[in-house]
């Protein structure tokens, strides 16, 4: 069973500029300090472009966690998509979709996964990762959002 939730960030920046601040692996592992994320194969700073992969290295619940991603769609600057190619979820799928507004512009995040290990998995999947993963987003679209153009 796929688990999905939506984060919408309302930001100052124009969309272009949280776009490229959305897709740079520099500023993802900034945001990502407290799982000691970071970026250890394929594109491993700078901007990630479509078709290109990037393998990362984290801790999250205490657990070492390796996943490599996948862009498979750009738009800019309206959206991008990344999905899990290898790691810990049977799927795990992201869409990035950008909206000028007159002060700036929304970002909304789509994130739809589904957890391994069958029956018990999917009960983990909403009951942990599901608000893990969302607190995760929410707080990583504040991070974007605050960083000054």
């Amino acid at each position: 069973m796929t688990a999905s939730f939506v984060c919408r960030t309302q930001s100052s920046l124009p969309p272009e500029r949280l776009f490229d601040l959305a897709r740079s692996v520099d500023v993802h592992v900034e945001s990502q300090k407290g799982s000691g994320e970071r970026a250890v194969a394929g594109v491993t700073s700078g901007l990630i472009g479509e078709g290109q992969e990037v393998t990362w290295r984290a801790r999250h619940f205490g657990l070492p966690l390796t996943m490599t991603s996948r862009v498979t769609q750009v738009d800019f600057p309206r959206s991008f998509t990344d999905e899990q190619v290898r790691g810990p979820f049977r799927s795990f799928r992201h869409v990035h979709e950008f909206e000028a507004t007159p002060g700036g512009c929304i970002m909304t995040d789509r994130v739809e996964f589904t957890a391994p290990f069958g029956l018990l998995g999917r009960a983990a999947g909403k009951l942990v990762l599901r608000p893990y993963l969302q607190r995760l987003i929410r707080d990583r679209g504040r991070f974007l959002a605050g960083i000054s153009s």
